[in-house]
């Protein structure tokens, strides 16, 4: 731990209007517990910020004292930068006001908001942003990663969506930027992660969605996955804009309209968001139903909000998780011969390969009209690795691992920041492809020395 003095911490906390956490203090270790139990860090101070001016102090005094410095929205991601060891961590879970303009079409978020906080407060006008597909995720690391989910395909990545943010930089000064303001750095927010500042306010556009949409399960034996598979990735080509399909491979969840005995057996999974009018949806997803002879299926008009809800069980917090991502153009059969093998020797029964459909208005952008540059991909890929004890470690983690590389030729490249684990340095240029370049020329502005570098980093020139 740094050597911190007691003057410091105390002129710290008189300076905060939220909480103050140092390893000897009562909440100090829930404060410092995130999603992925894999992560076991310890902050040499938490602030849990009550506003913006808890995160200028708090940014000053890490830069002040040279402590490593990392950022807490949700504390969902898969690296576990939401903590450090030995630095500051700014908490911003504290910090949940979402306000809703619906005459506007527009939401004004703060970063400790989660897609449930967000979609409560939109819904209630039929309104909704492209956000994630596990509710407990934080905003504002989706935000700034990309984001995506059941509602880019018709209007786009989260970042698409991004009107405005107000940016706290390294230097603790407080930024508005947008198209107008400040260009460079609200381009590289979008979709460069963390590198640039802290986001204390998004501004979102927002679209009438719901507040009722069709979709559900339909869920195969998994013997029928290589035919259904090919049968999935012909229909994806005639598939509307309001139309979301994702294919999910993994052990069958005691899922209540699935037999008893079908519990526990290889599956393939089809998950459905048709957006549309409510009474179009069974035209919508009746090529779906043909791909196979179903165990089972759930198909019908749902509120928008629990279907942003339904995957939370298999998403708990508390259990260790290893993820490795392709970004995909196309369902290649050898990819898929791939996915039949892994799924056959699966380590862990909450292991899952998915892969996450987006096109459509994802692909509508120029891939340097945002950080985020992967407009190419038709599918986001997934080896979710996901286990309970220590000891398997390894093991899940070589499955992982084999799967990714096994599946290399039939990728694009690219990944998805998100789901990048804190291993992968040396493919975060591959994260931003030709924007690399110029997010290191944004680095370069607004934070030359690195205070934030918590994060997959875009190390500015100076200490690349």
């Amino acid at each position: 731990m740094p050597n911190l003095s007691k003057e410091a911490i105390e002129g710290l906390r008189a300076a905060t209007r939220g909480q103050v956490f140092v390893p000897d203090d009562a909440g100090y270790d829930d404060a410092r517990t995130i999603w992925n139990a894999m992560i076991d860090r310890r902050p040499a101070v938490i602030v849990r910020c009550a506003g913006v001016a808890d995160v200028r102090r708090a940014v000053n005094f890490a830069r002040e004292q040279r402590l490593p410095l990392a950022m807490r929205g949700g504390g969902h991601n898969i690296a576990g930068t939401a903590l450090c060891d030995a630095g500051l961590v700014i908490d911003l879970s504290a910090m949940k006001s979402a306000r809703v303009d619906p005459a506007a079409r527009r939401a004004y978020v703060e970063p400790g908001c989660l897609l449930r906080d967000l979609d409560h407060e939109v819904q209630a006008f039929g309104l909704a942003v492209p956000l994630g597909i596990n509710s407990t995720t934080g905003v504002a690391g989706l935000t700034v990663g990309g984001g995506f989910g059941w509602l880019s395909r018709r209007y786009g990545m989260t970042v698409d969506n991004l009107v405005s943010a107000d940016v706290v930089t390294a230097d603790g000064e407080l930024l508005h930027c947008s198209a107008d303001e400040h260009h460079d750095l609200f381009w590289a927010i979008r979709g460069g992660g963390g590198n640039f500042g802290v986001v204390t306010m998004f501004e979102f556009r927002l679209h009438p969605v719901g507040p009722e949409v069709y979709g559900g399960l339909v869920v195969l034996p998994f013997d029928q996955a290589r035919d259904a598979l090919r049968l999935y990735r012909n229909a994806v080509e005639s598939m509307p804009d309001e139309l979301t399909v994702w294919a999910v491979a993994r052990l069958a969840p005691p899922l209540p309209f699935l037999p008893a005995d079908v519990h526990g057996k290889p599956m393939i999974a089809f998950a459905i968001c048709y957006t549309g009018p409510l009474e179009d949806g069974p035209r919508a997803v009746e090529a779906v139903r043909q791909f196979g002879k179903p165990y089972g299926e759930h198909l019908g008009p749902m509120p928008y909000a629990a279907w942003q809800q339904a995957f939370d069980p298999l998403l708990a917090p508390g259990e260790r998780n290893y993820w490795k991502s392709h970004n995909l153009a196309a369902l290649q059969d050898g990819l898929i011969d791939a996915l039949v093998d892994a799924i056959g020797t699966l380590p862990s029964p909450q292991c899952e390969i998915f892969f996450g459909q987006v096109g459509g208005a994802t692909a509508r952008v120029a891939a340097d009209a945002t950080a985020y540059a992967a407009r190419d991909a038709q599918y986001v890929m997934n080896v979710h690795g996901r286990w309970s004890e220590a000891a398997d470690d390894e093991r899940c983690i070589a499955w992982s691992r084999a799967f990714f590389e096994n599946t290399k030729p039939f990728a694009l490249g690219s990944v998805y920041v998100n789901f990048m684990t804190q291993e992968e340095n040396e493919r975060i240029a591959d994260a931003y492809g030709p924007n690399y370049q110029r997010l290191v020329a944004v680095k370069d502005r607004y934070d030359p020395h690195n205070l934030f570098r918590t994060n997959q980093n875009i190390k500015p020139s100076g200490t690349a």
